[in-house]
């Protein structure tokens, strides 16, 4: 989600059906309301019936969770981009500090394995809630489905017993898992959005990465006289683009006026002249023939290994790619990330301003047999060792603050590292994708389709856009959700 979550690791095709299913970026992240999912996924929310059943360990300074002694635990995690191998790394530790034996379950179908036992009343304690199946968080957290973290984040660090664990992790991790006041969501990566690319490919060309919007489009020009398409995307899941679009848009036309996007405001995509300017800027590249022929029906792993085989220069991405792309990519590829380009001397953020956010959502269900035991799980993993493993095996970040200092890194981490570290406080996080993921992944993803065929003009993109947002607003069966920074 958020974005983050990533979409399914298939390069099978998919229909309308399918791309509605979807899970927010992610992941991320980036770090992402599935109507006919949530309908049943959630019944309940009434007494806790499985309340006598937990386990009641007692709380101590080595304890702080309660967690019981010899406790079984049920893992579900989304075995995607990132696998689930470092899951199974934090599980083991888990055992072998408190004996009880994990049950361990890796899907891509989180949402329909688990919609029925949701209902049932017996859910597995924590999971891994990403992916195009994924379950509605907003609905769960509304009917008292999810696990209250604050515990959690009460916890003492396993690496500084000085340090609560909110004190490790990134402060957008604790504002993006909140609904309300309540922390019910811990996004455990950290995702970097933006433009990924080849740096042999730019040396091999002469190119250099542009910074501004009119850059990409004249570099562009350059890409296609050689016979290589400048872009690439996923057209089976066309939202992949919003992680660029979006964050673009905010970037130039300031957070203030994108938080009235994500609030759904009146007139937030049509009064704003950044909608205009990106928007425009993405039909250029259609109409101009900037994208690789044919990726209109590719899927995400498809485009990806067109990209890394050369047939295309630039991506839109999150910092998964490195790991889900891994098999097609070459070893001298030098995978890098850019940060989001400007639009003009009126921008409202500067220039190497970032979209950088927490994803890959974990939650802890309430009703679960052991919700002490699923919170620990988490306090291991937010560990520096398991951060770091995390690092290691998928090529990805997490919330714990500057825990891959001295490490290695392949060569999309060290990129997203560092484009991370020279954005200082200019990042931007969004959640317009995470509240309402049916809005801007069906409807408006529908729409970013078309744009980028040549079949709608960005006037009428943005027209469109507005009124499928308008309908959300209007609609009283989705639940609402508001920030203010």
């Amino acid at each position: 989600m958020g974005s983050t979550s990533e979409a399914k690791n298939t390069g099978e095709g998919t229909n309308r059906r399918d791309l509605i299913k979807r899970s927010a970026a992610l992941g991320l992240i980036a770090v992402p309301s599935m109507g006919f999912l949530s309908a049943c996924a959630t019944g309940g929310g009434g007494d806790d019936d499985n309340k006598s059943d937990k386990p009641k360990g007692k709380t101590s300074a080595t304890n702080p969770l309660g967690v019981e002694k010899g406790a079984p635990l049920e893992a579900f995690i989304f075995k995607g981009g990132l696998g689930d191998q470092y899951a199974k790394d934090a599980e083991a530790d888990y055992t072998k500090a408190w004996g009880g034996a994990v049950k361990h379950t890796g899907t891509q179908q989180v949402g329909p394995k688990l919609t029925p036992r949701f209902s049932g009343g017996n859910p597995p304690d924590i999971i891994d809630n990403s992916g195009a199946d994924h379950l509605d968080m907003n609905r769960l957290s509304s009917q008292g489905q999810l696990q209250d973290l604050k515990a959690l984040m009460e916890a003492a660090s396993l690496d500084d017993k000085s340090k609560t664990i909110k004190d490790t992790i990134h402060p957008s991790t604790y504002e993006k898992g909140l609904h309300g006041d309540v922390l019910d969501v811990l996004y455990y990566a950290f995702t970097i959005y933006g433009t990924w690319y080849s740096k042999k490919a730019l040396e091999k060309g002469g190119w250099e990465y542009p910074k501004s919007l009119d850059d990409m489009v004249k570099l562009s020009a350059e890409i296609k006289k050689t016979g290589v398409a400048p872009w690439t995307y996923p057209g089976k899941y066309p939202y992949y683009v919003h992680f660029n679009l979006f964050a673009q848009i905010a970037k130039i036309g300031g957070m203030e006026n994108w938080i009235k996007i994500d609030n759904l405001e009146p007139n937030a995509w049509t009064s704003n002249d950044a909608v205009k300017q990106v928007v425009e800027h993405y039909e250029e590249l259609a109409r101009k023939g900037y994208f690789l022929k044919g990726s209109q029906g590719l899927t995400h792993i498809q485009s990806q290994t067109a990209w890394n085989k050369g047939k295309a220069v630039f991506i839109p991405n999150g910092s998964w790619v490195e790991n889900e792309s891994a098999p097609t990519t070459p070893k001298d590829f030098q995978m890098a990330v850019g940060a989001l380009f400007d639009g003009g001397s009126g921008d409202k953020m500067p220039q190497g301003t970032l979209r950088a956010e927490p994803s890959e959502p974990y939650v802890v269900a309430s009703k679960g047999k052991n919700p002490a035991g699923g919170m620990e799980m988490l306090r291991i993993m937010l560990s520096k060792k398991h951060a770091q493993n995390f690092a290691t095996k998928v090529k990805s970040l997490t919330c714990v603050v500057d825990a891959t200092e001295g490490m290695t890194l392949s060569p999309g981490l060290s990129s997203a590292s560092s484009v991370f570290k020279a954005a200082g406080t200019n990042l931007i996080s969004l959640q317009l994708q995470e509240w309402y993921p049916d809005l801007t992944d069906a409807k408006i993803g529908g729409l970013t389709g078309d744009l980028l065929t040549g079949d709608l003009s960005a006037a009428d993109w943005i027209k469109k856009t507005q009124a499928y947002a308008d309908k959300v607003a209007k609609d009283d069966a989705i639940k609402k959700f508001k920030r203010d920074k």
